[in-house]
């Protein structure tokens, strides 16, 4: 799937294959070692990626990006036309495909439909990469998706390519690289300034209107290092200790739901108005 001509900074190909390169790299089963082998050699529009995230997302980089827009002030927007929206990040001369973002959006929802989950659940499986409207508003690449990690503190090994934050300025400063850094001991995962990207983004549009299991969902999908490989548990609380197994349940679907198959949007749209009508205000801001 391509993305808009106007976007900077593209070491991938498109938007969607840092998903691709997830579903990889974190398939069931794989072992420490296989993933480990899943390197830059193989992957080199990926690893470019990640060299970028890495030397650029310093703390300071993120204070600036949660000024800019955790305070939800690029107008107000349903959830369809921000779904609307996101579409027009999709090339229609795409040849491998001819999925909108609506419809992968759906396929998520879908799958977690099936699978009888609460609605809150199904509801958090469509909204969960609205935030990749960064994109559209002229954010990078880097600035947008990629596994997300603390900053402020010490990174962990286990964040995907540790030796591109080499170059992160982050890295000269002390007190950023001990093992709290400007945290405190089990202060919870809420209290830490992530990355910036979609998630963070997408969880603040929805803070007031969702539960909290979805927000953790929501902000945490892409915290790889800490669902995935049990990192920064000194800085987590009792309330991510019990979140956890939600943030775990909603990864499959994150990682293996997107098909071929068009969901039937004439359909499905019925049960969706109604959804989003039980859980979120007609408007959104953003």
């Amino acid at each position: 799937m391509s993305t808009s001509t106007t976007m900077t900074d593209q070491p991938l190909q498109d938007i969607d294959q840092w998903d691709e390169f997830l579903a990889g790299r974190y398939k069931e089963g794989k072992s420490e070692t296989e993933f480990r082998q899943y390197d830059a050699e193989a992957n080199p529009g990926v690893a470019e990626f990640y060299r970028l995230n890495h030397e650029h997302q310093t703390h300071a980089y993120v204070l600036g990006k949660e000024k800019e827009y955790f305070g939800l002030t690029r107008g107000e927007k349903t959830v369809w036309e921000a779904a609307e929206y996101l579409n027009t990040l999709v090339d229609d001369s795409d040849p491998d495909t001819d999925l909108t973002q609506i419809e992968h959006l759906l396929q998520t929802s879908e799958a977690i439909r099936r699978d009888g989950h609460p609605r809150w659940f199904v509801l958090t499986g469509f909204i969960h990469d609205l935030g990749k409207v960064l994109c559209l508003y002229g954010e990078p690449q880097w600035g947008v998706v990629g596994d997300t990690f603390p900053t402020g503190c010490a990174y962990s090994d286990a964040i995907v390519f540790p030796e591109y934050f080499q170059k992160n300025p982050d890295l000269h400063n002390p007190l950023y690289q001990t093992k709290y850094g400007i945290y405190e001991p089990n202060c919870g995962l809420d209290n830490l300034h992530m990355s910036f990207g979609h998630d963070g983004y997408i969880a603040e549009v929805m803070k007031k209107s969702m539960p909290t299991e979805a927000l953790y969902m929501l902000r945490y999908h892409s915290f790889y290092a800490w669902h995935r490989h049990g990192a920064y548990t000194h800085l987590m609380n009792e309330q991510d200790r019990e979140m956890l197994p939600w943030v775990n349940k909603f990864n499959p679907y994150d990682l293996y739901s997107k098909g071929h198959t068009k969901p039937n949007m004439k359909e499905l749209k019925p049960y969706y108005d109604d959804l989003f009508a039980e859980f979120l205000p007609e408007k959104l801001a953003w």
